[in-house]
């Protein structure tokens, strides 16, 4: 179905099923119309799948499920409040989305859902299940003649073709690491540089004879193997250099009496066969066979992705990339994620458009410019690796124009058209890359691309389209983007997109080079430079760069640039001179597509100082959420900068971090450990101390701490076991080249940081599963130690705790913490002084000290069970999420919120708000 045919069928759709929706009767026919005539399957019966039994204890029926997207559907009548919680037979109280949820743990796991659904004939809650605790992204019926795209995630099936390429350009990059490992041996020192630059550049040669010889380019299919199989493994080298020579030679400037086979190949041009003082090896039989048996008369390279495989082929032959475990490189669809908001979506609903325009002859007009259009665009990654964005870039713009071409030559007749049909050119790709091998690579994976499109257009322009000599080469810059002028690139004056994905490395992790790029860029007297990643560099040049022009940017980063202390660090200078953000994806894993997949969590930024009037748009997993502004911590919320404090913003109880023993172990014990012991000496058993870190606390598993701090001398000397502890930890200390640490020796019994509470006091992990809908937190006794991977808060009560327990306080949490990987990781000075509390009634008080009792009495009534148990969301006991629904619904309350309507999105913009008015307050 085309899009106009999708709008009316929504159309038809939303007319006859407004204000319709029975549960029972009513439920398969509204999915099978909604399959069918919104979203185009010829087939709907087949393709979903109604009443599914799953056992809970008592047999129960999933509603709906698509097998093939992993969509699991849960329906209720037309009305029904989709956020309700609902008695079900076992007494437990679940909305739709935890009954859906409730099954999915039922079935096998390669059935379980990616989305959940809910719908009451109405509207649709779309549950992302790689998000499983974010707010749900609704979809209303009145909407969707206009809004039908996005129900699309129910029917796309992954594009066989692009998992095709996927698979043969993996397949590609073996055979190059084969061949790689094979040569390598054959040149004298393979260590020298220059053999391995040479090694680098005579790969890149033969891979593209291969994919040359395999697309037709070199004129007929099997050439370069007909032509290197004539000679034995003795004159294979010399067959080798008199073909990369004539490869680089005009017709014109050869040698009149070159055999037949070796003359019949073309000029390639470019540079890529331009350099004589490559080193060639050797070859052996086993080499001759790889090339000619397994790299040419077993595959086909024609069929590759050039943008996998340029990334492919550099990660294969980086010694670097071989080093730190192999090929690592970004999937299609994660370029897409950063290239379709930044200016693709625009331009496929401009094509769109235009194809839909009654008026010939205006058709062909519009057709005709938006092909020029393209062709002025200009687009610059200064972080190019092996050029995959750019790749990807180029082929998505030559598509458009080809579908552009479509309508001049179907519209207008092949006469009518113009004769140099193509004029999107790599020449509008710029980049730049440290790496001179991935330079080569870029430029290589670039040709291969124009070869392949200039293929699809010959098709639509029924013309012969000679694709050697090379006419074009994208503008690919070697050298390190933090220390050039980008202007010496690309004019910024021409320039319309920067994008890429800059270097992932922390601000503790860089070398002593990296380091001084960041001082060069920021300058000593950026706040807190030391603590910015060396992505923050990127973002500092195209601002800086994209001043005065209406350049937009998109940049990967690692999710730290919008968490934590990061954010007011960078971002506060960038804005105060014009820069704002126009999309955003929150944070998500960033998969490559790599036999060893490696995966980092990201963000993607899109920012500009261009004219503010693009509409704004925040993706959570893939889901758009269109709001009105989009703050530095990617949440529709006023711009605040949360800073790194003290002492809390509000009136309550010092927040604190664990005991740091400095010990080297010699002081912690598992309860076996302590037994043995004390078993031992039974005079020590009073100095031990149950001892809790973040997993300790939240497993319900303590270890044991020997705690010597307040032992007498007199006792410690008759402890003979105990001073043997406190000697070796001595020594420990001794050696460490830390003053601070040194001077600890002196006091061996003593902790290198201390808190021992004397009362009871609330713990909180510093790292907790984003998976959990709450961090769990709890209370401990004065007698239990912790150790520095939790915080803990004396003098803290009831009330505290079912605060900082609240989903309001969760909400706070996950927009403003740090992230390990994506696990939240709590923050005393960022998220809990920083977290405006409410200000409530005596009435509200107590309701919120009853409530947070009734999550101790939840959680005692599962005492075998751990705090990891107990909160794994589906396996939380009804008695405890009825208790945490409680407590929610008195804290928002107290908070004035709503408690039906106020969603996860607007609390947060509601405690962003009031930080920002708590702050004015203190600066008053």
């Amino acid at each position: 179905m085309n899009e106009r045919e999708q709008r009316a069928g929504a159309k038809r759709f939303v007319e006859f099923w407004q204000g319709k929706g029975d549960e029972k009767g009513q439920s398969q026919p509204f999915w099978l119309s909604l399959l069918r005539d919104v979203l185009g399957v010829e087939r709907p019966e087949s393709f979903i799948e109604f009443e599914d039994r799953v056992f809970l204890g008592h047999t129960s029926f999933i509603d709906g499920y698509i097998p093939v997207t992993k969509v699991l559907i849960e329906q209720k009548k037309l009305g029904a409040n989709l956020n309700a919680a609902i008695r079900q037979s076992d007494g437990a109280l679940l909305s739709p989305f935890q009954q859906a949820k409730r099954y999915s743990a039922d079935l096998p796991f390669s059935r379980r859902p990616r989305w959940i659904v809910t719908c009451n004939f109405e509207s649709f809650n779309v549950y992302d299940m790689e998000r499983p605790n974010g707010e749900p992204e609704t979809i209303y019926l009145k909407d969707l003649e206009r809004e039908y795209y996005r129900l699309q995630f129910l029917v796309d099936v992954q594009n066989e073709r692009l998992k095709r390429e996927m698979e043969i350009s993996i397949q590609a990059g073996d055979l190059v690491g084969v061949l790689y490992d094979l040569l390598i041996k054959q040149y004298k020192d393979p260590t020298d540089p220059f053999s391995l630059r040479s090694l680098n550049m005579l790969c890149v040669r033969l891979v593209f004879c291969l994919y040359a010889e395999d697309a037709g380019v070199f004129g007929k299919r099997n050439m370069f193997h007909d032509y290197m199989a004539q000679f034995d493994v003795r004159n294979f080298r010399r067959g080798i250099i008199d073909l990369f020579q004539v490869l680089d030679e005009r017709p014109e400037d050869r040698d009149r009496y070159l055999p037949d086979d070796l003359a019949a190949f073309p000029y390639v041009n470019g540079g890529l066969f331009a350099d004589e003082n490559v080193e060639i090896p050797n070859f052996t039989e086993e080499i001759r066979d790889v090339i000619l048996s397994k790299a040419s008369d077993d595959f086909d390279w024609s069929q590759i992705s050039p943008t996998i495989f340029g990334a492919v082929f550099e990660s294969t032959l980086n010694p670097e990339t071989r080093r730190s475990g192999g090929m690592h490189y970004t999937s299609i669809e994660n370029i897409h994620k950063v290239i379709d908001p930044l200016f693709l979506d625009d331009l496929a609903r401009e094509i769109a458009e235009i194809r839909e325009e009654p008026v010939v002859k205006t058709r062909v007009q519009r057709a005709r410019a938006f092909q020029q259009k393209l062709a002025t665009l200009k687009f610059l990654d200064p972080a190019c690796g092996s050029g995959n964005f750019l790749t990807e870039t180029y082929l998505s713009l030559r598509r458009l124009e080809n579908q552009a071409l479509s309508i001049i030559y179907r519209d207008q007749g092949v006469f009518g058209a113009v004769m140099e049909p193509i004029q999107v050119s790599i020449e509008q790709f710029y980049g730049i890359e440290i790496n001179d091998f991935a330079v080569t690579v870029a430029k290589t994976a670039l040709w291969i691309a124009e070869s392949q499109m200039m293929e699809e257009t010959a098709k639509i322009a029924h013309l012969e389209l000679d694709f050697l000599p090379l006419k074009t080469s994208a503008a690919i810059v070697e050298g390190n983007a933090l220390t050039i002028d980008w202007n010496d690139v690309c004019p910024k004056e021409e320039l319309a997109y920067i994008m890429g994905n800059p270097p992932f490395v922390g601000a503790r992790l860089m070398n002593k080079e990296q380091k001084r790029d960041v001082l060069d860029v920021f300058g000593e007297k950026w706040k807190n430079v030391g603590d910015l990643d060396y992505v923050a560099c990127w973002y500092k040049k195209s601002v800086e760069f994209m001043q005065g022009t209406s350049i937009r940017a998109a940049l990967v980063s690692t999710n730290s640039v919008s968490q934590g202390a990061t954010v007011a660090n960078l971002w506060p200078p960038l804005f105060e001179i014009g820069t704002h953000i126009d999309f955003a994806h929150r944070t998500f894993r960033w998969d490559s597509e790599s036999n060893s997949k490696a995966h980092v969590h990201c963000v993607i930024v899109g920012f500009s100082c261009a004219p503010n009037d693009r509409q704004r748009v925040i993706y959570t997993s893939d889901r758009a959420l269109v709001v009105d502004r989009i703050n530095a911590y990617l949440a529709d919320a006023d711009d605040v900068w949360i800073e790194s404090r003290l002492h809390p913003i509000c009136k309550v109880p010092e927040i604190g971090i664990g005991n740091m023993p400095i010990d080297d172990g010699n002081y912690l014990f598992t309860r076996d450990e302590k037994d043995a012991f004390v078993a031992i000496e039974p005079s020590a058993e009073e100095f031990f101390h149950e001892w809790y870190g973040a997993q300790e606390f939240i497993k319900q598993k303590p270890r044991y701490c020997l705690y010597l701090g307040n032992c007498p001398p007199g006792t410690l000397r008759k402890l003979p076991e105990c001073m043997k502890r406190v000697e070796a930890v001595r020594e420990f200390r001794l050696k460490s080249t830390r003053s601070s640490t040194l001077k600890l020796a002196d006091y061996p019994t003593a902790f290198g940081t201390t808190n021992i509470p004397k009362t009871n006091y609330i713990i909180i992990p510093r790292v907790s599963s984003e998976r959990r809908k709450y961090i769990p937190m709890g209370f401990l006794p004065p007698g239990a130690l912790t150790s520095d991977s939790a915080h803990i808060i004396p003098n803290a009560t009831l009330y505290h705790f079912g605060v900082l327990m609240s989903n309001v306080h969760m909400a706070w949490t996950r927009a403003v913490c740090g992230r390990l990987k994506s696990d939240y990781r709590y923050s005393k000075d960022i998220v809990y002084n920083n977290f405006v509390w409410p200000n409530p009634t005596p009435e509200q008080k107590a309701a919120i000290e009853q409530t947070a009792q009734g999550i101790l009495d939840a959680r005692a009534l599962y005492p075998d069970s751990s705090l990891a148990d107990l909160y794994d969301d589906l396996t939380m006991p009804k008695e405890l999420r009825a208790a945490h629904q409680a407590n929610d619904r008195a804290v928002m309350a107290a908070y004035g919120f709503n408690v039906k309507e106020t969603t996860e999105s607007a609390c947060v913009a509601a405690l962003m708000k009031m930080y920002g008015e708590a702050m004015g307050s203190l600066e008053r």
